[in-house]
């Protein structure tokens, strides 16, 4: 029976009324609202000073608190001369993809001048996470933390502590981050290192000019503090000790773990891990370095430096003797695969492993560093006078000009990416031994669809080896296996290269189910070293499971959101004919999904999507 414009505009406006009144009710959080002013401000390190992007002029940024359940919503206002996007670092976004942060993969860039509204809920997540922003090298200064209580009545799985303190390790530039990056995607060399690391944005004692720089954690005799670490460098893995004290491992990426404790952990770029650290029972007569450094084992060159905090406790007296941690040596792999290893999940009844146990499809990835083509007329500093490129099974990732989510969701897809990613390398050849002759790599914008992305479809099988030096690498076990299981189960997969500790992600793309696997920031943006012509590897033998109970978030369009975008300038990231976009809105993949119920949520959601576009200008030019 034929449905009037008429009708089914009606109606789907009162089920969606139905809808949302429903999910209030269900919602058992509350709502923290957030005002992000993103703009330039003075700040003086180094004995230097600089303009530098800023949150509400707050270096590091603002904290955000909030329960498991509540829901978060953050209005950022971009007045800085650069477009800017903001990732919640691991927070996992259940059908709200576009509050992800990506530039281009989930959202086009909020410009100078205009805003945009983040808005998401904490799901089944209790810890540390971290916000940053998500395009160019901005999150060099643009990132601060995000706690997640537990919900209300529900305690910690281990003792109140006396106090929370969260500690975010950072790098400072002299220079202009901007400048940095944007010379190295010229030169297709390693962008500069920087000058220091931080804590908590500040230098400390050990480098010049920076001795009132220093953090410094004040604590009381007989008390257990919960450290929230957050590894915001952009490239390097970092050891961190507390002279004299032992730290209790608690919780990684906002996932409890089996306890244990040591003297000494290693924190990879973009992780959280939670600690506790237990004060002395007696006034020890002593001050104590917290000092972090590097973990490299590549050839590539990096900033080599230690920074330091120091622990105070009350009521201290001045020329008191200051101890100095023994951190492992740089390139100590036989601590990481230790550390490593022992990181498990909690796998309680309150807080179980939740690890599918079916696998519908097998993906093998190798991530690597190759090389692309010099442009003609251009001098390039890569290997044999080509470019530095990061790679998936052999392809680089282009930077599209118009947000992934946004055209798959709309069908739109032609021109922008092609849904044909390799599942398998497409140059085999031994990936821990020697490297190929042939380092060169595709570039494109590829994807890989997955049925349903409410869950992440990762499951890491077997092992992942690791390359150490350029002859010799070691294999992590099932031990280490679990830990990157873990941490595939909250929404990104973090993996951490061995010669500059670079992020790489797999970001699963709600609602429509595609998946972008790329780097975070683009082929050779996110800091590769330069060590010769020779190619270090990190080889994840994987398998990817997707789980669904049914064909929901297919590309489905009703005559019905036409009315949404009636007045709707012909605009998207870079330009959107008006014709072809009303076209889309009014015929095409209607009624693609073939369940009454599921159609009926998508209508409902894609309105949702659809108003809250709208609303934050995401098609402003």
């Amino acid at each position: 029976m034929a449905i009037s414009s008429a009708n089914l505009l009606m109606t789907t406006f009162l089920f969606s009324c139905i809808v949302l009144a429903l999910s209030d009710a269900q919602q058992t959080g509350i709502t923290g609202h957030y005002k992000f002013d993103i703009q330039m401000s003075n700040v003086t390190r180094l004995c230097n000073t600089k303009s530098i992007v800023t949150v509400n002029g707050q270096f590091p940024g603002p904290e955000i608190v909030a329960r498991e359940g509540d829901r978060v919503v953050v209005r950022v206002a971009n007045h800085v001369p650069y477009n800017v996007t903001l990732h919640w670092h691991g927070v996992r976004q259940l059908r709200s993809g576009w509050a992800d942060g990506p530039a281009y993969v989930t959202q086009c860039p909020i410009q100078t001048g205009q805003s945009y509204v983040y808005n998401f809920t904490i799901v089944g997540q209790r810890g540390t996470l971290w916000w940053h922003a998500h395009i160019s090298w901005l999150r060099s200064t643009l990132y601060g933390p995000i706690v997640i209580l537990p919900k209300l009545g529900v305690p910690y799985p281990f003792a109140k502590p006396y106090k929370e303190v969260p500690i975010i390790f950072g790098e400072w530039w002299k220079a202009d981050t901007e400048a940095v990056i944007s010379q190295a995607l010229q030169t297709g060399g390693g962008p500069n290192v920087s000058d220091a690391y931080t804590v908590n944005g500040l230098p400390g004692p050990l480098y010049n000019c920076s001795a009132k720089d220093t953090f410094k954690l004040k604590v009381k005799t007989g008390k257990t503090y919960l450290l929230r670490l957050i590894n915001a460098a952009l490239n390097n893995e970092l050891f961190f000790s507390i002279a004299n004290h032992t730290l209790a491992i608690v919780e990684v990426d906002a996932v409890y773990v089996k306890p244990f404790e040591t003297s000494t952990l290693l924190i990879s770029p973009g992780q959280t891990t939670n600690v506790l650290l237990r004060t002395n029972p007696t006034y020890p007569d002593a001050m104590f370095f917290m000092t972090a450094r590097p973990f490299v084992t590549g050839a590539g060159t990096f900033d080599n430096s230690t920074v330091a905090g120091i622990l105070e406790y009350d009521s201290f007296s001045k020329n008191l003797p200051l101890y100095e941690p023994t951190l492992p040596p740089l390139n100590d792999t036989s601590f990481f695969v230790n550390y490593t290893g022992k990181l498990r999940s909690l796998a309680t009844a309150r807080f179980p492993a939740m690890v599918p146990q079916s696998v519908d499809r097998r993906f093998f990835f190798t991530v690597g560093l190759g090389a692309s083509p010099c442009p003609e007329n251009h001098t390039c500093q890569g290997p044999n006078g080509t470019k530095f490129a990061a790679s998936i099974n052999n392809v680089s990732f282009a930077m599209p000009t118009t947000a992934l989510l946004q055209a798959h969701f709309f069908g739109q897809s032609r021109g922008v990416y092609s849904p044909n990613f390799p599942i398998f390398p497409l140059t085999p050849f031994n990936y821990t031994g020697t490297p190929p002759n042939n380092t060169m790599v595709a570039n494109g914008t590829r994807l890989r669809r997955a049925r349903d992305a409410r869950r992440t479809p990762a499951l890491l099988e077997q092992r992942v080896t690791r390359c150490t030096s350029m002859g010799s690498t070691s294999s992590s076990s099932a031990k280490g296996s679990a830990t990157l299981i873990r941490r595939m189960t909250q929404g990104s997969l973090t993996l951490s290269t061995q010669w500059s500790g670079t992020p790489c992600v797999v970001h699963a793309l709600s609602p429509g189910g595609a998946y972008e696997l790329g780097f975070e920031d683009g082929m050779a943006s996110v800091g590769w070293r330069p060590f010769g012509s020779k190619v270090s590897l990190l080889t994840l033998v994987g398998r990817i499971s997707s789980i669904s109970a049914s064909e929901a978030y297919g590309n489905l369009s009703f005559a019905v959101l036409r009315s949404f975008f009636l007045s709707a300038p012909d605009k998207r990231c870079d330009s959107f004919a008006s014709t072809g976009f009303l076209n889309m809105i009014t015929g095409q993949y209607q009624h693609r999904l073939g369940s009454e119920r599921a159609a009926w949520n998508e209508i409902n959601h894609s309105i949702s999507w659809l108003v809250a576009l709208q609303k934050n200008k995401v098609y402003s030019n």
